[in-house]
């Protein structure tokens, strides 16, 4: 049986998510958070018998509509209609991945008792991640300001028994599912329909995840880029100490300490070198990949505040007897962090490319392409072709989407993020840095062989006896694509580690 995981006011760190997902824990509510679930549960029904005022979203029209006053006799079919009204997703499904952090995040959100919502609603979203249901949603339809409308309508369309569904490797009506395991639709109260799809899940579980895939390639760049640097017959120099506290950025003296352990004994890096400087690919790493490291830190700032927050409209807050209509949906926060570390990630892949560059171009005594008899043999040179190619696809990918707003729902909503598709964006990029990386490590691979009998240091001909495990060194020409596919499933499978 797998550990579990109370949900609860406690705040979640990346390193707890990871955790989660990684090792399969299962959800379960603490008391508190029950507790929280039912008192702003009791005090919003309570507040609606007791006045006849319009309450945005509870007994009022959705958008534009506000000004449309709801009889208490519609409440239910007020927030069924907004269901189904804003499932209006299309384009690509949404990985299963991240549908499970979507579902982790709403509930994280609904729990801290300030959206109104039922507690078997929230316990039934819990069913739905313990028993690995996955809503089917789909990439396109939020504009990142309403909350992520069209998306989470699809998460939560299956609470009511709509929408599909995948469970066990099948694609399911959702209304099946729920007779399989006895549980009746949702009946929506007053306000939940606008609290499950009012929220920043879809922008946030996108973030989280290509949080956590990005500290694994700013690692494996520093990694791989080391053996790049060796494998070059390049010069340790750069990575000094002195030169980095005198310009001190965080990330840029991180990666210099990191490079110098990481070539700690390689006879390669202490030999006599006849060139007196590196091109700014090697020589310039620390400030290259220091200031990507610096940009996914402001990344993970912003979206461990996101994740730990109440994004739904409007906010109930039973204690101070306030329900207060205001903007906590709008995703600009998550627009500005998920382009820019879009940016950072796409960084880690440009330059990865110039070191490949480098070491096939018959210099500093590595032949031609990297490979004996070229000419005859065309060797690496067409993984560089591919490397240029993806590195220019991911510079596309990295046009900002948050400088962008189109006015919706009649003007009502004249501003808003699209950091929906900036969070799409970079889920493309972090997958095109990922085999770049892993590009240049078998050209890094491959050119160390040329510098035997000089060894790299312990660390480094550790990662290469475990690579050539996956990817045998190339003698004559052969088909590469293979190599490259195992080559990206080594990196993403051996969490290379910086020291």
């Amino acid at each position: 049986m797998s550990d579990v995981h109370h949900i609860s006011s406690q705040h979640l760190s990346l390193e707890q998510i990871e955790t989660i997902i990684g090792n399969r824990y299962s959800l379960a509510l603490s008391q508190d958070a029950e507790e929280r679930i039912l008192h702003c549960h009791d005090y919003l029904h309570r507040k609606i018998a007791s006045t006849d005022k319009s309450i945005y979203g509870i007994n009022t029209g959705f958008g534009s509509l506000y000004k449309k006053q709801i009889s208490n006799d519609n409440l239910e079919q007020l927030q069924r209609n907004l269901m189904m009204s804003h499932a209006c997703g299309t384009g690509d499904e949404v990985p299963a991945e991240v549908v499970k952090l979507m579902l982790l995040l709403k509930i994280q959100s609904l729990a801290y008792g300030n959206s109104g919502v039922q507690l078997q609603t929230v316990k039934r979203l819990i069913d739905f991640y313990n028993r690995d249901i996955y809503p089917i949603v789909y990439q396109q339809g939020s504009l990142g300001a309403s909350g992520d409308l069209a998306p989470l309508a699809h998460l939560c369309l299956p609470l009511l028994g709509l929408g599909e569904v995948y469970y066990q490797g099948y694609r399911l009506e959702s209304r099946h599912v729920l007779e399989m395991f006895s549980w009746d639709p949702i009946a929506l109260q007053a306000k939940e329909g606008l609290a499950l799809l009012n929220g920043t899940q879809f922008m946030g579980a996108y973030g989280v995840y290509c949080l956590l895939q990005a500290r694994r390639l700013s690692n494996a760049a520093d990694v791989v880029g080391a053996l790049s640097l060796d494998a070059f017959d390049g010069r340790i120099e750069p990575f000094n100490h002195l030169i980095h506290q005198a310009r001190p950025h965080r990330g840029q003296l991180q990666t210099a300490e990191t490079f110098q352990q990481l070539l700690q004994g390689s006879e390669l890096i202490q030999q006599h070198k006849q060139h007196v400087q590196d091109p700014y690919s090697f020589r310039c790493i620390p400030q290259v990949h220091g200031a990507s490291k610096d940009a996914i830190r402001y990344a993970e700032e912003v979206f461990l505040t996101e994740v730990n927050s109440v994004t739904d409209n409007p906010n109930i807050f039973p204690y101070e007897d306030e329900i207060i209509s205001g903007g906590n949906f709008h995703g600009q926060p998550l627009a500005l962090a998920l382009d820019f570390l879009a940016i950072a990630v796409a960084e880690l892949g440009s330059i990865s490319e110039r070191r490949t560059y480098q070491l096939i171009s018959g210099s500093r005594g590595l032949p031609d392409f990297l490979v004996a008899e070229p000419g005859l043999n065309s060797g690496f040179m067409i993984t560089q072709y591919t490397a240029a190619s993806i590195v220019s696809q991911t510079k596309q990918f990295c046009t900002p989407a948050s400088i962008d707003t189109i006015p919706s729902s009649n003007g009502q909503e004249d501003h808003v993020s699209m950091g929906a598709n900036a969070a799409t964006k970079l889920y493309k990029v972090v997958q095109n840095v990922e085999r770049v990386l892993a590009i240049e490590l078998m050209n890094a691979a491959q050119a160390l062989e040329f510098r035997r009998p000089l060894r790299t240091s312990p660390k480094l001909e550790q990662l290469v006896e475990d690579f050539r495990q996956h990817v045998g060194f190339v003698s004559t020409d052969r088909v590469m694509s293979p190599d490259m596919e195992r080559s990206a499933a080594f990196l993403r499978n051996s969490r290379l580690a910086v020291v």
